[in-house]
């Protein structure tokens, strides 16, 4: 891919009202925004263009200007993918890149790895990226999406079960969703003109429409123990973690 003919902007949701943390973008993390700490690791992808977070909230969009982070405001929406939609009516791009704003840990080179190898297509592109999962309780937790894919990295199966059932072997391992994502105009434009189909319906998982549609989602997996914060808990383990890393380097 060549990153001087190929636009990729970056766009982080940050929504304000989280049902499980209400504010979370806005939480301290040894003195700075949760969103401030995900930009920061965005910034440091090579490759993009732009980097804009797309929020619903006047207090988020206040507090990104104030660290100068381009921030734009979008509507009420029902998915990330529709908030990601508007985003792309005013600022045009190749690829769009989507980072959770709830992803602080994120690594740059994880994130890099979701910028696409191939060069713009006027057809439809969906991607993203998955690990393997380590520990049980991971595997049973409906939060995590997990993942099944062929030998082509495409996806085969989305599920909050856990897929695929281990009835004549178990000699595999458990793959879930990073919070990652990637595509184009032509794939963000089909997703918000499509109804919501029954997968998506029954098991709440957005990118259903597209595998319920016979569209292709590329998953390339990633080494990644990034911690998304659903939970204050969650909250508590990443403010330790960087508040140790802040301290290993005498910051």
């Amino acid at each position: 891919m060549n990153e001087l003919e190929t636009k990729i902007v970056a766009v982080i949701p940050a929504r304000y009202k989280s049902s499980r943390f209400p504010g979370k973008p806005l939480a301290d993390i040894c003195g700075k925004p949760m969103i401030w700490w995900v930009c920061q690791q965005v910034r440091k992808v090579r490759g993009l263009s732009d980097i804009v977070v797309a929020t619903d909230s006047d207090e988020i969009q206040s507090v990104c200007r104030q660290f100068g982070i381009n921030a734009m405001m979008t509507g009420e929406h029902p998915t990330h993918v529709h908030r990601i939609h508007e985003v792309s009516q005013h600022v045009a791009a190749d690829y769009y890149i989507v980072v959770c704003g709830d992803e602080p840990l994120i690594s740059e080179s994880v994130i890099q790895a979701a910028l696409p190898d191939a060069p713009p297509t006027t057809q439809m592109y969906v991607g993203g990226l998955c690990r393997y999962m380590s520990d049980p309780a991971e595997v049973i937790d409906p939060a995590n999406i997990k993942v099944v894919t062929n030998e082509a990295d495409e996806c085969v199966l989305l599920s909050r079960a856990a897929v695929p059932f281990p009835y004549k072997t178990i000699l595999f391992k458990y793959k879930k969703v990073i919070g990652v994502e990637c595509y184009n105009k032509p794939a963000l434009d089909f997703f918000v003109t499509t109804p919501k189909g029954f997968l998506e319906t029954v098991e709440d998982v957005t990118l259903q429409r597209f595998l319920e549609n016979k569209i292709h989602i590329k998953y390339k997996r990633v080494e990644s123990d990034s911690l998304s914060v659903d939970t204050p808990r969650d909250l508590e383990k990443v403010r330790q973690i960087i508040e140790n890393k802040k301290q290993a380097y005498g910051l």
